[in-house]
């Protein structure tokens, strides 16, 4: 009976030390990853980024630089899908996805999330940052930081800000060159409550169009015109469908690197460190390339000759600036002072041109 009793012991003994040896090498217990952990630690995962401008824009050239990084680091265990041009996910449904970890990176522009957070409106507010380099301090500063880290509870998170720069007006109408000259139009925004208040305050009426759809709408003549950067214009062709861009640099467009908390929070340290790394040669190389993406895209623009250009003087600079001042004391209360603060110290360090 002794030997017959030790022999089930010593047979349960091995079936519990092969479970808990499977368990180990399966590299899944502890990373939350959803794929194999090899001998570096790495798991295999594929991670989608979805994105909604065109492939010669600053924010794709960010794009493919963080997937060129992750997969070269990561010995191609880290796969790294962009799908440009609205192709996956598009405005107006590309955050829900994110949210459901559908997919693992969008770069919205930041303005998409005033309904969760008025905060978001900064770069719409008329004339607040001078150049790309004080809207990049801005957002790399506490303030900045404080905003795009305000979505966890949807299990979203904010990493960093790519800029796109300042916006101009195109429009199949009349030359713009005056606040006067916007009555009665209608332009196509991104939607949100300050560039609202812009164009009210201008006379004219706002529509709020995913950017995949604008083309048609432009030309169809859904909406008068529209507002976005050179690189953006250009690329899009919007030039085609519009008489007359006049340069204003009056709001901006700024996006950012945005994850799903869960999917972050998954991977194991070794996973991590290659992705997070990824995604700073990716913002290193989006902020780079936003000037010079928009000054060729103006020159491009110029080149073909499609629309008549007004070029504002600083005294018509200032025309707009004044009509559109009282905007700030009506979005006080929303937007904070203390973030009307930091934007003015980001300006101060970095403005000037």
């Amino acid at each position: 009976m002794k030997k017959i009793l030790f022999g089930l012991l010593t047979f349960t003994l091995i079936l519990v030390l092969a479970a808990c040896g499977s368990d180990d090498a399966s590299g899944e217990g502890d990373s939350g990853g959803d794929g194999d952990s090899g001998d570096d630690g790495v798991q295999e995962t594929t991670i989608k980024f979805s994105h909604v401008v065109a492939e010669n824009t600053p924010k794709h050239q960010g794009a493919l630089a963080t997937k060129e990084y992750i997969e070269e680091a990561s010995d191609g265990k880290i796969t790294v899908e962009i799908y440009p041009n609205s192709s996956l996910f598009g405005d107006q449904d590309e955050y829900q996805n994110l949210v459901s970890n559908n997919v693992q990176f969008i770069a919205p522009d930041l303005s998409k999330f005033v309904g969760n957070n008025p905060q978001f409106n900064v770069p719409s507010l008329p004339f607040a940052f001078d150049n790309d380099a004080a809207a990049i301090a801005f957002w790399d500063g506490d303030k900045g930081q404080e905003i795009l880290t305000s979505l966890t509870d949807d299990g979203v998170l904010g990493l960093y800000m790519w800029p796109n720069g300042g916006k101009h007006l195109t429009n199949d109408s009349n030359p713009i060159d005056s606040p006067d000259d916007l009555e009665g139009l209608k332009f196509r925004t991104q939607g949100g409550q300050v560039l609202e208040a812009i164009y009210t305050t201008l006379g004219a009426g706002s529509e709020s169009i995913p950017f995949g759809e604008l083309y048609t709408a432009l030309d169809q003549g859904v909406v008068d015109g529209q507002e976005n950067t050179f690189s953006n214009i250009e690329s899009k062709k919007f030039d085609e469908v519009q008489d007359y861009m006049t340069v204003m640099n009056h709001t901006r467009v700024d996006y950012a690197i945005f994850t799903n908390t869960e999917f972050w929070e998954g991977m194991n340290d070794a996973t991590r460190e290659i992705v997070e790394a990824g995604v700073e040669a990716g913002t290193e190389t989006a902020r780079a390339e936003a000037k010079a993406l928009n000054d060729g895209g103006y020159e491009i623009i110029k080149e073909r000759g499609d629309v008549e250009i007004i070029e504002l003087t600083t005294d018509q600079v200032q025309a707009f600036r004044d009509t559109l001042e009282p905007i700030y004391n009506e979005f006080e209360d929303e937007i904070g002072a203390d973030v009307y603060e930091a934007v003015r110290s980001a300006n101060e360090e970095h403005g000037g041109s």
